[in-house]
C-alpha cells in the first residue's frame, strides 16, 4: 500500500491518536522536514519524539510522496515553473512569481514594500469545469489532490525562494476539493509554515455550497471569483460549469459572503475579443457588481493552441473596459501584469500533457543543439506531429493504436500502416535509425516514456 505524505493531517492525525501519541507531535515532524530539504529522511533523526512516533512514522508516512520533476525559468527570472511528480506518476504544476512591490505606483507614489514572492498551486489533476479559454479544462478531470500533495508544492518551492503570498489559481477548482483545501490552507497558517491567512487567495468559478460555508472554514482568506463574463448566457458560452450556478444566484452568494467576512472580493474576468471586452459587458459587469465591494482584475487572454477561435483583446479593448469600470462605477479596476508567458505558466496555459520539449537534433551521428518546435503552441501538445505514426518503447507498433501512455496527448495520429514519417520510442543510447533523415529525441517523462526518437524529413525542420 503506498504511503502518505506526512503533511496528509487528517491521516497523520488519525495514526497518531490510535497510538496514543499527541498530535502535538506533529508540527515538529513538519519543521524537520522544512528545515532538511536535501536528505532522504527516514525519520529517525527527528529530535525528541515519543519512542512509538518512529515506527510508525516510517511504516505509514514519507516525507513527501511527490518530487521535484523538473524547474523551468522565465527569461527574465522572475517566474519559475515546478512540474511535480505525484505518487502515481501524475504531474501538476505549480508557479512561483516574484514581485518588488516598490516597483508599482500607487496614487502617484511608489508603492510600499519589498520583493516577494507568491506561490500560484494546483488543487487537483486536471479540471472538471471545462472553461473553454483554459488549457487545463481541456485536460479533463483526472483526480483531488490529497491535502499532503497540496501542502508539499509549497514545499517544494520553498526551496526555491521564501513564499509570502499563496493563489489557489493553478490546476483545478478549488472549492471542488473542499475538504483537502480546508485542510491544507489549515496546515499553511500553522506552524511551521505561519503564513498569514490574509495572504492566501482562493479562486473558484463559483461553487455556491462551498462559498456559502468558506467564511466559517477559512475565516480571513481571500476570495477570488473566476466570473469572466457579465450575463449568464455569455458566461454558459465559455463556461459551461456555469449552468450549475446561476449567476442571480451566485451574487446573492457573494453578498452574503462578504457581509459575513467584511472583506473584498477579487472579481477574475478575462478579456476575450468580441466576446466579452466591448463597452457594453463593461456596463453590465459594473451593474452586476454595484452592490459588492470588488477588486475587478483584467487578464488578458493567453492563445493556448486548443484554443485558437478566441483572441486576445487589443489594448485600448482593456484599458477602456478599465475606464468604465472605474470613471462609471467606481470599481477598482486592474489589468493583470503577465508573467511567465515564455515557459506556459501564465493565466489559463497551464495543462501537463504539453510538455516543455527539450530538443536536440541528431544527424550524420553529430548532435547540434537546436530548437525545432515550438510545440507549446499546438493542439493538444501534437499540432505538427498529427501524421506520425506511434511505436511503443520496445519499437514494436501498436499496429493501429495509440499507446495508453499518451492517449490523452496524441489523439489524431496515423496508425502503424500509415503513410507519414515516424514517432519511435526508445530509451537513451538506442542505435540511431540510420535510413532516416533526422532523428530527435524528445524528453518526455511527463508520459512515463523515458525518451521519445521523433524522426520525419528534414523540410519538416
Amino acid at each position: 500500500m503506498a504511503c502518505r505524505s506526512v503533511f496528509d493531517l487528517p491521516a497523520i492525525r488519525s495514526e497518531f491518536e490510535k497510538a496514543g501519541i499527541s498530535i502535538r507531535f506533529i508540527a515538529p515532524v513538519w519543521k524537520y522536514v522544512l528545515q532538511n530539504p536535501n536528505i532522504k529522511i527516514d525519520f529517525d533523526e527527528v529530535p525528541s519524539l515519543p519512542t512509538g512516533a518512529y515506527p510508525l512514522l516510517r511504516s505509514k508516512f514519507r516525507s513527501s510522496t511527490s518530487t521535484l520533476d523538473s524547474v523551468v525559468e522565465s527569461d527574465d527570472n522572475i517566474t519559475s515553473k515546478l512540474l511535480i511528480r505525484l505518487q502515481d506518476g501524475a504531474f501538476v504544476e505549480a508557479v512561483v512569481m516574484r514581485y518588488d512591490s516598490r516597483m508599482g505606483r500607487y496614487a502617484g507614489k511608489p508603492r510600499p514594500g519589498g520583493p516577494r514572492s507568491t506561490l500560484c498551486i494546483s488543487s487537483q489533476v486536471g479540471c472538471k469545469m471545462g472553461c473553454k479559454f483554459c488549457a487545463t479544462g481541456s485536460m479533463g478531470f483526472k483526480r483531488n489532490l490529497s491535502s499532503g500533495e497540496i501542502v508539499e508544492q509549497l514545499v517544494h518551492a520553498s526551496h526555491i525562494s521564501h513564499i509570502r503570498n499563496i493563489v489557489f489559481m493553478g490546476m483545478g477548482e478549488p472549492l471542488n476539493n473542499y475538504a483537502a483545501l480546508v485542510e491544507a490552507v489549515r496546515i499553511m497558517t500553522g506552524f511551521p509554515f505561519q503564513l498569514s491567512p490574509k495572504r492566501i487567495t482562493i479562486s473558484t468559478v463559483g461553487i455556491i455550497h462551498a462559498v456559502n460555508k468558506l467564511q466559517d472554514d477559512l475565516p480571513n482568506v481571500n476570495l477570488a471569483v473566476s466570473l469572466h463574463a457579465p450575463v449568464q448566457d455569455i458566461r454558459c458560452q465559455i463556461m459551461p460549469a456555469a449552468r450549475a450556478f446561476p449567476l442571480v444566484k451566485l451574487m446573492d452568494a457573494l453578498l452574503i459572503y462578504q457581509r459575513n467576512s467584511k472583506q473584498k472580493i477579487f472579481i477574475e474576468y478575462i478579456m476575450l475579443d468580441g466576446v466579452n471586452d466591448e463597452e457594453q459587458h463593461a456596463h453590465q459587469l459594473g451593474k452586476l457588481l454595484q452592490t459588492l465591494e470588488v477588486v475587478v482584475n483584467l487578464i488578458p487572454f493567453n492563445p493556448i493552441g486548443i484554443s485558437n477561435h478566441f483572441r486576445t483583446s487589443n489594448e485600448h479593448n482593456v484599458k477602456r473596459f478599465q475606464s468604465i469600470l472605474r470613471g462609471y462605477y467606481g470599481i477598482r479596476t486592474t489589468i493583470r501584469k503577465q508573467m511567465g508567458q515564455d515557459i506556459s505558466s501564465a493565466c489559463e496555459t497551464w495543462y501537463t500533457p504539453k510538455n516543455e520539449f527539450s530538443l536536440q537534433l541528431v544527424k550524420s551521428n553529430t548532435r547540434e543543439e537546436r530548437k525545432i518546435l515550438d510545440l507549446s503552441e499546438t493542439q493538444g501538445g501534437c499540432g505538427l506531429l498529427q501524421d506520425f505514426t506511434v511505436y511503443d518503447q520496445y519499437g514494436e507498433g501498436p499496429k493501429g493504436q495509440i499507446p495508453s501512455p499518451g492517449a490523452g496527448g496524441f489523439s489524431g495520429m496515423s496508425d502503424a500502416g500509415g503513410s507519414g514519417p515516424t514517432m519511435f520510442c526508445s530509451t537513451p543510447g538506442a542505435p540511431m535509425i540510420s535510413s532516416l533523415d533526422t532523428v530527435v529525441p524528445w524528453r518526455n517523462g511527463r508520459h512515463g516514456w523515458p525518451w521519445v526518437w521523433l524522426c520525419f524529413p528534414e523540410e519538416r525542420i
